[in-house]
């Protein structure tokens, strides 16, 4: 099974980099962010033409939004209304005949000041981590959480660990939300299991660089976690650095892990 996650921002306005993904990557699921259209204008006729005839999908009108793609069945899909906001930031679906639940997230940013106090974004950010944590202590069914988490936890999950230790994605609270997160259900960090943790590994690449690739500036903010049990099944990772420099990228690249499960 090769499953993909992968914040889109925006999915109409990218479809035809989702087909060039789907044409040199052959991807069975894909888990997208940031899709940013209500469920009645999701393109799902033209993700049906891609291959994917199975859709678990939340929306929202102009922002957030997530949705999964599927060749695989999907059945009892869920979503949380985390911190009672309304907003589309999770949709979760059972795979195949399976007993594993993928969930797929879309956590808040949290704004430009680490402060939750003044910063109603922050504070909104640190309840959300708390909640997924409270929630991750009682999971019972065998899981796989990808998405963009919007944290680089470890140091060198970013291009400068001093530079950014108080900007939001890498500060020390954030990072201990994030640890106690992990620790709630014992999730497995699949990219890191691929990639030693004192080796950079970034995801996302600010607009703002005129060469993002030159500089290099970047940050993992997506992840790919499994439950204890599932530790041993992925066997690949990969993140597709060309994506993010396809014509009208995305600012995050695609993140492509292969798992032996029997779906």
């Amino acid at each position: 099974m090769r499953l993909v996650t992968w914040n889109i921002n925006s999915i109409r306005a990218r479809l035809p980099l989702v087909q060039q993904f789907v044409d040199a990557y052959q991807p069975d699921i894909i888990a997208l962010q940031e899709t940013k259209v209500q469920d009645p204008q999701f393109p799902q006729k033209a993700l049906e033409d891609m291959g994917f005839n199975h859709f678990a999908i939340k929306g929202q009108k102009s922002h957030h939004g997530v949705a999964i793609l599927s060749k695989i069945p999907l059945a009892d899909v869920q979503t949380i209304d985390w911190c009672k906001k309304g907003d589309a930031r999770h949709v979760a679906a059972r795979l195949g005949n399976s007993d594993v639940v993928l969930h797929n997230f879309y956590v808040p940013a949290g704004g430009d000041e680490p402060d939750e106090v003044i910063n109603d974004k922050f504070a909104h950010k640190m309840q959300f981590l708390k909640e997924m944590t409270d929630w991750s202590s009682k999971i019972d069914a065998p899981s796989i959480m990808v998405g963009d988490l919007n944290i680089a936890p470890l140091e060198h999950d970013v291009w400068d660990t001093k530079k950014l230790k108080k900007v939001v994605s890498h500060t020390p609270v954030e990072r201990e939300g994030m640890a106690a997160l992990q620790a709630a259900h014992g999730w497995h960090d699949v990219m890191r299991a691929f990639v030693p943790g004192d080796e950079k590994l970034y995801s996302w690449w600010s607009y703002r660089a005129k060469d993002w690739r030159a500089a290099n500036k970047g940050r993992r903010l997506d992840h790919v976690w499994t439950s204890p049990e599932l530790k041993n099944t992925a066997h690949s990772m990969q993140v597709v650095l060309d994506a993010r420099g396809w014509e009208k990228p995305s600012d995050h690249a695609p993140v492509i892990v292969d798992f032996d499960l029997p779906v």
